[in-house]
Formats: structure tokens, C-alpha cells, sequence
């Protein structure tokens, strides 16, 4: 759609997405490791749901709630990269005001969806080493089947009024997302309207889900290791740590990867408008990539698993 250049108060049909503006040059060549990224969270993950479904063994909630994770991170990679490369490799800038606001929606929705994920496997992990004769009687089928629909439910309610109050904004003139996505604040201030309102629902309810979720993930850890540290057969803590190792790894890296994002944007004066952009795109490329390979090379059942659908294949 043409920019417009005066005040019209016309609703815009479609936004184009600028991705780094300031260096078009060499988006195309930023591509290729995006591809290979993408394709290798979309295979990895891919690998570890059929394996879970194909083994019988990994029929158990531990891996019922790694299967969710994935999942998670199959549609967050699906709903943000494939527009990206087609906007480096094709130019397709434009993108309808619907679609905007679902890709908006998706986004806000399962990265807190994923954050609660990580919380219910630490508790999983607690109830697994500090009441280990509870655990069969505690983590059952049906307590990853309410903890799904807790996860689902909490985290699309909280932020479905993100994309609403964007879309009740009137847009005027201007219609260039200077983004690679559609963000919130990208798309919100385009607007005429006043967005603080919207800025501020978006921090206290971020803060609020993600936060929640971290400090019960920091209380279930804290419980681990306070019980670990009373173990005193030989290689019991060795076991013990292991069997929540590459959970601990997985949450470190989400946290790390969501905090830099976080003080980039805070700091947005002092470092280029085009880092952030780029941080924003690996977090949700970076994440679903590692997710299943961590828990691939560090979980002997699932290895066992892929051994095994790769000798049937």
C-alpha cells in the first residue's frame, strides 16, 4: 500500500515490514544461517515428538510436557521466521492487518505459554527428588492433561487483550512496521491514538506471567538443591542432578536469551535500532533449535528412542 502523506484518518488495510533498516543490504546474506536455524528446530523438534509417540518407554508425563514444549516451539518458529525469509529472499514486505495481529497474538501467547512449560517440569523435577515415593501418585496422565489446559488457558487469556487494544487503535497515515514482526509496541506506535494504556497492560501482564513463573521455578530449584545437599550415598547427587540437568540448562538459556533482550530494548538509545530487531528474531529461532537437542544428548532414554526409530526408518 502507498504511504499516504497527509493526515487521513482512513483504516489501513495491510502494514509493510521493514526489516533492518538501516542495513537492507546484507539482510539477504542474514538469511542463510536463519534457514539452516529453522530447519533445524523444525526437524529437531519434528524427530522428538515422533519419537516420544513411537516408544513406548517415553509414554510417561515427564516426556508428555517436553512433547508440549515442542509443540510450543514448532508454532512459535512457524508463525514468525517463514514471513521473515520471505521478506528477505522475496520482498514480500506487506502483511494484512488480521495476520499482523494473529502473528502478535501467537507470539505473546506461547513465549509465556513456553515460560509456564518450564515451570510445571521443574515442579515435575521437585516432586521427582525431594518426594520420590509420591511421585507415580502425583504426576499422572491426567495431571499433565490439567496442567495443558492451565497452561493454554492462563497464558491465551492473559494476553489476547494485547492484540485487541492494538486493533481498536486508529491507524492514520503511516503503515511501515520498522520490524521484522509484528510487535506490539512496532505496530502501536503507528497509531494516532494514545498507547499507553496498551504499553502499559503489555508490561504488567509480561512481567506478571513471566515473573510468576520464574520465581516458582527459582522456589522448586532451591527445594532441589537444599535436598541434594543432604544426600550422602556415593553418587546419589550425581544422579539426582542429572535426572533435572538438562531442564536447568533449558530454563538458563530462555531466561538468559529473554533478559538480554529485555536491556537491549531498555537501552535502545545507546545501541543500534537493528540489534534488538535481530535479538527478537533469535529468540524465537534459537530456543526451539536447542530445546530438543539438549534433552537428545543428555537424556539416555530419548537417545535410545532415536536409535531405535532410525534402525525401524
Amino acid at each position: 500500500m502507498a504511504l499516504s502523506n497527509n493526515n487521513s484518518e482512513a483504516p489501513t488495510p495491510e502494514f509493510l515490514l521493514i526489516c533492518f533498516p538501516n542495513y537492507q543490504t546484507w539482510q539477504h546474506w542474514l538469511s542463510l544461517p536463519l534457514s539452516l536455524l529453522f530447519l533445524l528446530a523444525m526437524g529437531a523438534n519434528a524427530t522428538l515428538l515422533i519419537t516420544i509417540r513411537m516408544e513406548a518407554s517415553l509414554h510417561e508425563p515427564m516426556y508428555y510436557l517436553l512433547s508440549l514444549l515442542s509443540l510450543l516451539d514448532i508454532v512459535l518458529c512457524l508463525t514468525v521466521i517463514p514471513k521473515v525469509l520471505a521478506i528477505f529472499w522475496f520482498d514480500h514486505k506487506s502483511i494484512g492487518f488480521s495476520a499482523c495481529f494473529l502473528q502478535m497474538f501467537v507470539m505473546n501467547s506461547f513465549l509465556t505459554m513456553e515460560s509456564c512449560t518450564f515451570m510445571v517440569m521443574a515442579y515435575d523435577r521437585y516432586v521427582a527428588i525431594c518426594k520420590p515415593l509420591q511421585y507415580p501418585s502425583i504426576i499422572t496422565d491426567q495431571f499433565v492433561v490439567r496442567a495443558a489446559i492451565f497452561i493454554i488457558s492462563r497464558n491465551a487469556l492473559f494476553s489476547l487483550p494485547v492484540p485487541i487494544l492494538s486493533a481498536r487503535l486508529r491507524y492514520c497515515a503511516h503503515n511501515i512496521i520498522k520490524n521484522c514482526i509484528c510487535t506490539n509496541l512496532s505496530v502501536s506506535k503507528l497509531s494516532c491514538d494514545d498507547i499507553t494504556f496498551n504499553k502499559l497492560y503489555q508490561l504488567v501482564a509480561g512481567w506478571t506471567l513471566l515473573g510468576s513463573d520464574l520465581i516458582l521455578i527459582v522456589l522448586s530449584y532451591s527445594f532441589i538443591f537444599r535436598v541434594v545437599l543432604r544426600i550422602k550415598a556415593e553418587g546419589a547427587v550425581a544422579k539426582a542432578l542429572s535426572t533435572c540437568g538438562s531442564h536447568f540448562i533449558l530454563i538458563l538459556f530462555f531466561s538468559t536469551v529473554l533478559l538480554v533482550l529485555v536491556i537491549t530494548n531498555l537501552a535502545r538509545e545507546r545501541i543500534p535500532p537493528d540489534v534488538p530487531i535481530l535479538l527478537n528474531i533469535l529468540h524465537h529461532l534459537i530456543p526451539p533449535a536447542l530445546n530438543p537437542i539438549v534433552y537428545g544428548v543428555r537424556t539416555r532414554e530419548i537417545k535410545q528412542g532415536i536409535q531405535n526409530l532410525l534402525r525401524r526408518w
